[in-house]
């Protein structure tokens, strides 16, 4: 088939929640169907990371865009109905260049993330929208825990998002989420043809085991630091946790991995036993020295790719149940989760006390993310469901 392929950020490389998914929906289906990738470029982008992509598309529209004018699109945009995060993702020049592009015979029309919905929204051929993540729902989430005026901002964005969500749902032929959560909100609008969810996918080769020892004080928080849930998820557990367990075995440690740490994740490295890192090379041997990773997040939609990666690479992981439920994984079989801050003390020092019980969740950790979070069948699911659409809108 002949796939148009939209989404809002550049797939490569595959480092972050947006990326991992676009990028292993074009590497899998890139391998037997003629794929265009149209985006945006960022000034992160390289021409590097563009060749990365030559195995896996036949033809790109690219079109570099300027981060200044982008904000300044979601500002203007705030009173108006239009969604401020879709504002920031529009652009006149990209908008012309992708209606000549469906001017080609394309099969199908594959859409990543909402925001991009609006490029190809009146397209004649079978179209596939992948909210991934309900973003409406995540800016209510923010609305919750941030103070006021800007809480009402969120609520305001969250609205209008939700309100756009529902109208794109009845113009796709196929929307598709990640969990059964976010379907659950999306069917709830009562809009959408076909709905449909699949797993994001691990990659178990490069995220595999280390036969290196660990280290049975370390524990390590793995992700993004400019990304708000991760900041407020640290800052809790440094604020909430990481005290009694330092009262409790004075030798604990705590690594924050991730680029970009705000200032006040930065400040956290005063305390006692606290690391963070900043961007590294590679995340995996910082996860690989650890006896567990942490990811205590209050503000989770989706899945959540850290909990993937390291139960992949047999680290295991003590989670918010909040978190953990994006994943195929089963508490207390698979990973451990906790609510309050004596849960998680007390599921840490579990895994921290017995070698035999991190053993146990090491094996089943790795063996569940196998069998349950392989990108290859997730996409086989997808393309299956894209055929069907495809023979549908024929008809």
């Amino acid at each position: 088939m002949k796939i148009l392929f939209l989404c809002h950020r550049f797939p490569y490389p595959p480092n972050r929640g947006g990326r991992i998914r676009a990028f292993n929906i074009l590497r899998q289906l890139g391998r037997a169907h003629e794929i265009t990738l149209a985006t945006l470029l960022r000034a992160d982008t390289d021409d590097a990371d563009v060749a990365a992509l030559d195995r896996f598309t036949a033809r790109r529209v690219l079109l570099r865009t300027n981060e200044a004018s982008s904000w300044l699109r979601m500002l203007a945009n705030v009173p108006t109905a239009t969604p401020s995060s879709f504002a920031y993702f529009h652009s006149r020049r990209f908008a012309r260049a992708i209606a000549r592009e469906l001017s080609r015979p394309y099969d199908v029309v594959i859409v990543h993330s909402s925001s991009m919905a609006p490029y190809v929204a009146e397209a004649r051929a079978a179209k596939v929208l992948d909210f991934a993540d309900m973003d409406s729902q995540k800016w209510l989430a923010y609305s919750r825990n941030k103070p006021q005026p800007v809480a009402l901002g969120y609520r305001l964005e969250a609205r209008k998002l939700q309100r756009v969500e529902a109208q794109l749902a009845r113009r796709f032929d196929l929307c598709t989420c990640t969990t059964r959560a976010e379907i659950d909100t999306l069917r709830g609008y009562g809009t959408a043809h076909r709905t449909e969810s699949f797993v994001n996918g691990v990659d178990a080769e490069y995220f595999r085991p280390s036969p290196a020892p660990y280290d049975p004080n370390a524990i390590c928080f793995l992700g993004h630091m400019d990304y708000y849930p991760n900041q407020d998820a640290v800052q809790w557990f440094c604020d909430r946790v990481f005290g009694e367990l330092r009262a409790r075995r004075p030798g604990v440690t705590l690594s924050i991995v991730g680029a970009a740490p705000s200032r006040a994740v930065r400040r956290l490295a005063e305390r006692p036993g606290i690391r963070v890192t900043g961007s590294v090379p590679d995340v995996r041997p910082h996860a690989q020295r650890a006896a567990l990773s942490v990811a205590p997040l209050r503000i989770a939609r989706g899945t959540q790719n850290k909990i993937l990666e390291s139960l992949a690479m047999g680290v295991p992981v003590v989670a918010s149940a909040l978190a953990a439920r994006g994943t195929q994984a089963v508490p207390g079989e698979h990973l451990l989760t906790a609510t309050t801050p004596a849960e998680f003390v007390a599921a840490i020092t579990r895994v921290l006390d017995d070698p035999h019980e991190r053993q146990r969740l090491s094996l089943a950790g790795r063996a569940r993310m196998l069998s349950h979070h392989d990108w290859a069948a997730s996409i086989r699911q997808l393309d299956d469901w894209i055929h069907e659409c495809v023979a549908e809108r024929r008809r």
